[in-house]
């Protein structure tokens, strides 16, 4: 057996360390496991002008490619971009998102296997136009075409691809991971910087998207009675309707702070928080509703597939304001022991099913028994 190392591209994220979103988060944790696990991983990165030379991040190779400032084309310019660099010298390139799933053909042209990470129902979000869903929509079903193999984070998803595209590639799950937190570990001194008490809020952590039923949340919030704040993290600038109508909920007691990207703030306001209400349900498994379990939270989410899928009955779960209502109340005369006992199931959930190094395993895995240890660059 070929002792040479396996070469894995991972394209589709703005790069690493992660500073943004979920797919970055996804890539630094899963690259740097890659690598202590013997593999050669380049994680593809953006540049505003002309790329700067190749880094290495805790082993990981970090290539810069341009990405064009050219609106919403710009991210599958990016993309296509960090394809065609990719087209030659890996073992297998693994594409984060679909948007520029026509392109995957180009590694595969030079005998490059591609995987496609599906993630959610993206084409289901409404920030996109028409034109841009009618798009994704069409980039859902070409990526069962262009791509050796499709990646789902939770199996609702992958059973989708596999019913609504027989013929298309093969669909596997793996799920996404989470740290564990101990909350009484985690300072609560961030809090100060919004005037707030361990245990005396509830939280939404969430893009101010229908989708995601802030609204729905804040309205189900009001009525519940109780003076504890709601604090939705999340940049409601009212450039929306949508945001302009959460903006008219605005008080004391329902309280928009904005986005928060610092790692610090965001698990001080998980771990400290009385509940998490989760709204989310066009994805899959959503890396905020993991990482609050991960924290032992109380969690209310929206009653989905999804959400179903990660909490279980360690959730409460609501379909409209009322239901939700409903469910503070439950939580609110729960027994301290049943409320700790609830905390605790949900953080072995995430012990059991998305540790990181779990997810890791589960890749190398699947990577050796479909490309075997000597691999097939050219």
């Amino acid at each position: 057996m070929s002792d040479k190392r396996l070469r894995v591209a991972i394209l589709g994220t703005r790069g690493i360390p992660a500073r943004y979103g979920g797919f970055e988060t996804f890539a630094e944790q899963l690259s740097v496991r890659l690598v202590t696990r013997g593999f050669d991983v380049t994680v593809y990165a953006e540049a505003d002008g002309i790329p700067p030379p190749d880094q290495t991040y805790r082993g990981v190779r970090v290539r810069y490619r341009r990405r064009p400032r050219w609106g919403p084309a710009s991210v599958i310019a990016y993309d296509c971009a960090c394809l065609w660099d990719a087209r030659r010298g890996y073992d297998l390139v693994y594409m984060l998102g679909y948007g520029a799933a026509w392109a995957c053909w180009w590694p595969r042209v030079w005998g490059t296997p591609v995987w496609i990470n599906v993630d959610g129902l993206e084409w289901a979000r409404s920030k996109w136009s028409a034109p841009a869903r009618w798009y994704l929509r069409l980039m859902e079903w070409v990526a069962t075409r262009t791509a050796t193999r499709l990646i789902a984070d939770a199996e609702a998803i992958a059973q989708r691809f596999r019913q609504r595209y027989p013929h298309g590639a093969p669909c596997t799950t793996i799920a996404y991971g989470a740290h564990l937190v101990e909350p009484t570990q985690v300072s609560p001194a961030p809090l100060a910087a919004w005037g707030l008490m361990p245990g005396q809020y509830a939280l939404v952590v969430a893009r101010p998207e229908p989708e995601n039923h802030v609204l729905e949340i804040v309205q189900g919030y009001l009525q519940h009675p109780g003076d504890w704040p709601l604090i939705v993290v999340g940049d409601v600038s009212g450039e929306t309707p949508y945001q302009r109508r959460l903006l008219a909920l605005q008080s004391e007691r329902i309280r928009f702070i904005g986005a928060v990207y610092d790692p610090v703030q965001l698990t001080a306001l998980r771990a400290h928080a009385a509940v998490y209400l989760h709204g989310h349900s066009v994805g899959g498994t959503n890396p905020s509703l993991l990482e609050s379990m991960a924290c032992g939270s109380l969690i209310i989410a929206h009653d989905n597939p999804f959400n179903r899928e990660v909490a279980g009955a360690g959730a409460e779960y609501f379909d409209g304001p009322a239901a939700l209502a409903r469910a503070l109340l439950a939580l609110r005369h729960l027994a301290p022991a049943l409320a700790q006992r609830r905390r605790r199931w949900v953080q072995g959930v995430v012990r059991r099913r998305y540790d990181w190094d779990r997810v890791a395993d589960a890749y190398v895995h699947l990577i050796h028994r479909q490309l075997g240890r000597a691999g097939t660059a050219r």
